[in-house]
């Protein structure tokens, strides 16, 4: 018997995929993965994808050639080659547009889609500038509307719907949100934090004040209220609310509430709710949890203040854990999964590579290499091939080496505290907390920039948003929408 998967659909330079995968148990109980991929080329670059790395694939394997446009190759391998090569986890939680913190799959990346080639006004134009109250959460995207939230006047947050063409305000929502974080973080403000997760349908918006929001994309019409406060009958974590919502088919994952749970989408009744924090100072997430499949088994991988952990999205059982080392608990990077490998690093307790293990008795954890000295804040990393680009507590960009930790380089330059970055092939387009908007190419010999231009003026501290030739930029008091004029 073999389990279908829904089919991964990606777009690059003119190739689309369409992956269709079948997970299979051999007699040797070692995983397999069949899959159908189907590939369709532009006339222009058939000649390049003949003699390409995909061809040699296929030929080896299957003794095919790419002889027509389109073509349909299977390819059965173990699902740990697969993971090796990177096919593992193309895409776990891919919501369509910029619906969710950090992209389509939650990990800084797309493909496809109008990449600059600079960032000059002849190339990078505004379309819009709104002006908003103070806000740390990101721009997440409908087909036509862009949202954002903000704290108003010190006593409640707003959540606000644009067309996204046009910057018009559709819709705004507003509820009590304000509170204030501890005294030696006060300087970054209170403002909200995390960056909401939409459906097309519903948009779910998790308050500072920990109150959990489901709301209707078309009017903002409230369907449905969590107080964790309330219902779990706990404090408001000292941080305020600051995980991002994480949206799986019919239900919502959230690390609210001083622990990670898994929500009704339709009525947010709990499924199950595991890794209750220590609350108080150390309690509430900094963190966003995302959706891979280790050696086979598609899980989340979640990242408490105080743990790193695998976890069974069905049940709800921890599949596999093991603590990271921090200083106050400041986990904060969102987990980077290469295959059965996770990269997070730490405010003061450096950075650190895992290895998630599978045997007769179940999965397990291992570290793989630790890296005490590179220190991570709030940015967290792209994985381009199987190299990490990095903005670390130092201010200074790097790339390191999956396998082994090593610093392939470190910019000279110092930079802002902290970058968003979003990959698209070999590029990254990163985003200063300075607002200085930078496109470099990411190679494994040097910090290579191709690009700068100074955006904004105020901090920018909300992670990029893209989706096809639209670039949108939260910063410290407004949201401003760029388009691409050239690929």
């Amino acid at each position: 018997m073999g389990l279908l998967e829904t089919p991964q659909r990606i777009s690059v330079a003119g190739t689309r995929f369409t992956i269709l995968k079948i997970r299979l148990r051999s007699r040797k109980s070692v995983p397999l993965t069949l899959s159908l991929l189907r590939i369709e080329i532009v006339p222009s670059l058939r000649c390049m994808w003949e003699r390409g790395p995909l061809a040699i694939v296929s030929r080896r394997l299957l003794g095919l050639k790419l002889l027509a446009s389109a073509c349909l190759i299977p390819i059965l391998l173990p699902t740990s080659t697969l993971a090796e090569a990177g096919i593992a986890n193309p895409g776990e939680t891919e919501l369509a547009e910029w619906a969710q913190w950090r992209g389509p799959s939650r990990n800084g990346k797309i493909e496809g889609g109008n990449w600059p080639s600079s960032l000059g006004e002849e190339t990078l134009k505004m379309q819009w500038s709104n002006v908003l109250a103070e806000g740390y959460a990101s721009p997440v995207l409908t087909q036509d509307r862009v949202f954002s939230v903000e704290t108003r006047s010190k006593s409640e947050e707003v959540v606000r719907a644009f067309d996204r063409a046009s910057g018009d305000q559709i819709w705004e929502y507003v509820f009590p949100g304000a509170m204030k974080v501890p005294f030696f973080a006060a300087k970054n403000g209170s403002w909200a934090r995390s960056t909401p997760a939409t459906d097309g349908t519903r948009l779910f918006v998790l308050s500072m004040l920990d109150v959990l929001t489901c709301l209707e994309v078309s009017t903002g019409r409230v369907i449905w209220q969590v107080d964790f406060k309330t219902r779990e009958g706990i404090g408001v974590p000292s941080f305020g609310g600051v995980s991002s919502p994480l949206i799986d088919g019919d239900s919502l994952i959230v690390q609210g509430g001083s622990a990670v749970a898994k929500l009704n989408g339709a009525n947010s009744k709990n499924v199950w709710r595991v890794l209750e924090d220590r609350r108080g100072m150390f309690g509430g997430a900094f963190s966003s949890p995302v959706i891979a499949r280790l050696h086979g088994v598609r899980q989340l991988v979640v990242q408490t203040r105080s743990t790193l952990g695998g976890i069974n999205l069905e049940s709800g059982d921890i599949l596999w854990s093991t603590p990271v080392e921090a200083s106050r608990g400041m986990n904060i990077l969102t987990p980077a999964v290469v295959g059965n490998r996770i990269f997070t690093a730490s405010y003061g307790g450096g950075s650190f590579c895992y290895e998630v293990r599978e045997d007769s008795e179940g999965f397990s954890v291992e570290l793989k290499w630790q890296k005490k000295k590179i220190e991570g804040y709030m940015s967290s990393p792209v994985i381009v091939g199987n190299n990490i680009y990095h903005h670390g507590r130092d201010k200074r960009l790097r790339c390191m080496s999956i396998e082994t930790g090593e610093s392939l380089w470190v910019s000279d330059r110092v930079f802002g505290q902290y970058w968003s970055m979003v990959a698209n092939g070999s590029r990254v387009l990163a985003l200063d907390q300075t607002g200085e908007l930078i496109l470099f190419e990411a190679s494994p010999f040097s910090l290579e920039i191709i690009d700068e231009r100074t955006i904004s003026d105020e901090p920018t501290w909300a992670h990029l948003a893209i989706s096809g030739d639209q670039l949108f930029v939260r910063s410290l008091k407004g949201l401003t929408a760029y388009q691409w004029l050239d690929n």
